[in-house]
């Protein structure tokens, strides 16, 4: 008898198991050509079939080899539930199952010595969220009449930039009792409410990132949406840089200035201005850890762009010689302001964290008033590579800390001066319009949203540990990949048409919550709107409890 090797990796050790039927399989090998991982292979086995031919018992024996799909059992070639198998088998022969006696997180640290990395969105937490307890509660009927959602208009515009409160508007008298300009007031840019969050031209395919902008262009040209998108980390195509479409941009500048130099020297040849400017500072799904872009990503086209090797790609924690709030306000802001001639706002992103109110309370009091936004990100954000354990251990959910920082600056009486944008797992369930709804009642001015984008576009990953191998370069739908045959699954014009056709959806459903609440404009701050299922979550909301 074979000696038992305890410590081999088996089907069972691994987080997902391949159910295979040799009797419906007709070996026609899509499912091996399909895998992205190569989590299967074709195989021979060698089978013994026992049979008595006559009238008496006499058993006899007959050998054959059987040719079947069989499960690749390692810890670089494992499934990952993907599916993809089952979406291109003829008869329904093959498909992944979740193992719950998985050891997978064990055996994977103890072969390689190393950090688990994945990407994708955290899975400990995937039950029932805080904005899932709260209900838009206050209808207006007949002492303060509702609003007609098909034929009332609705002003559906947030403002990314400072805006400055009438006292301080750089405005004066003339001697005719009309207002003169006296002085230059900040950049505003009034755009939708929900902004394509930062997804870089790396972390993405080609055809992806070139989808999103393509979605972007046309909401706004053709469908009157003015959608803005945020580039991400890492720089953008010449062409675009130099296009007229780079006014529905928003340029991201994060601590590795990945980039950076591609855009610095395309300034003189820009027809428009960005949108605006994005500085940063962390991100919700790895809150205190830098952006990480895996050496399999780094394709020709990223190394020309970012003027990089072929090699891991990791941004330092924090922007290199900034100490401070007060500091960030002056070299950060500032300089990029100079940069455009204080023509584009520029806003900060940061990670929710417990220290959020300390540095939005610093922002509000910006003394030299430039500071375009506030942008943070949630424990629920998702990305394209991280290591597992902050990925799943580290952040604040954003909606108590998106409560507290508008809070904070209406003790002040400075609410709305600094635009608030907050994100963080908005639209898990498909549905953004309301999730959107209830973060702008709660204070926001503005929601953004980066992995729903990817869903609408085909991704089939999800919060319960399905696929999410976004860092592998793998991707088994073409989002998240360089490699030439996995990207071109991806049909850039359907996913750009799905982006349009959700946005064109979801304005119709923002009007048909705002309606019933009888407001025309965004409901900022309107948390009187909503009502809580849940006592805890509307004691620590501040607002009103039903059962």
């Amino acid at each position: 008898m074979e000696t038992v090797k305890v410590q081999d990796i088996t089907a069972n050790d691994l987080p997902w198991v391949i159910r295979y039927d040799a009797s419906r399989c007709t070996l026609c090998g899509s499912c091996v050509a399909a895998c992205s991982f190569r989590a299967i292979e074709p195989k021979v086995e060698r089978r013994r079939m026992v049979f008595s031919e006559g009238d008496l018992p006499e058993p006899k024996q007959r050998f054959s080899a059987v040719p079947v799909i069989r499960q690749v059992r390692n810890l670089t070639q494992y499934c990952r539930g993907c599916g993809i198998c089952t979406k291109v088998c003829p008869n329904d022969a093959i498909a992944p199952a979740r193992n719950p006696d998985t050891r997978h997180p064990i055996v994977t640290r103890c072969v390689a010595g190393d950090s688990v990395k994945r990407g994708g969105r955290k899975n400990l937490e995937a039950g029932t969220r805080t904005l899932d307890k709260l209900r838009v509660g206050r209808i207006s009927q007949m002492t303060d009449p509702s609003l007609d959602a098909q034929r009332h208009t609705f002003d559906l515009l947030a403002p990314f930039g400072r805006i400055m409160p009438p006292g301080k508007l750089p405005f004066k008298i003339g001697t005719d009792g009309k207002l003169q300009p006296d002085g230059q007031a900040p950049p505003v840019r009034w755009i939708y409410p929900v902004v394509i969050g930062d997804m870089s031209i790396g972390a993405l395919s080609w055809r992806m990132w070139e989808a999103v902008a393509m979605a972007t262009a046309y909401l706004n040209e053709e469908c009157g949406l003015p959608v803005r998108m945020c580039s991400g980390e890492g720089g953008m195509p010449g062409r675009l840089l130099k296009s007229k479409y780079l006014k529905y941009m928003i340029l991201q500048i994060a601590s590795g200035h990945f980039g950076w130099n591609r855009i610095v020297k395309a300034m003189p040849h820009m027809v428009e201005d960005p949108a605006g400017i994005l500085i940063k500072i962390g991100q919700g799904a790895k809150p205190g850890d830098g952006g990480l872009l895996m050496a399999q990503k780094v394709a020709e086209h990223i190394q020309a762009i970012r003027g990089v090797p072929k090699a891991d790609l990791l941004s330092p924690p924090n922007h290199q010689g900034l100490y401070s709030i007060e500091e960030s306000v002056q070299k950060m802001f500032l300089s990029f302001n100079a940069a455009f001639k204080f023509r584009v706002p520029v806003a900060i992103k940061v990670a929710a964290s417990a220290t959020s109110v300390s540095v939005f309370n610093n922002l509000v009091r910006d003394p030299y008033n430039i500071v375009g936004g506030f942008f943070l990100d949630g424990i629920d954000g998702g990305t394209g590579a991280a290591h597992e354990v902050s990925l799943d251990h580290t952040g604040h959910p954003i909606v108590s800390k998106l409560r507290d920082c508008y809070l904070a600056a209406v003790s002040q009486g400075r609410q709305g001066q600094i635009p608030l944008w907050a994100a963080g797992g908005l639209g898990r369930a498909g549905d953004l319009a309301a999730d959107a709804f209830k973060m702008i009642a709660l204070g926001a001015n503005g929601v953004f949203t980066g992995k729903l984008i990817l869903q609408m576009a085909g991704c089939i990953g999800n919060e319960m540990g399905r696929c999410n191998a976004c860092n592998t370069g793998l991707c088994p739908v073409g989002i998240t990949t360089q490699e030439p045959r996995l990207v071109h699954r991806l049909d850039p014009e359907k996913a750009a048409q799905n982006i349009v056709n959700y946005f064109l959806a979801m304005d119709q459903e923002l009007r048909k919550l705002m309606a019933p609440i009888g407001n025309s404009s965004l409901p900022v701050g309107r948390a009187d709107a909503l009502v809580a299922t849940d006592r805890g979550v509307a004691e620590r909301l501040q607002i009103q409890y039903v059962c």
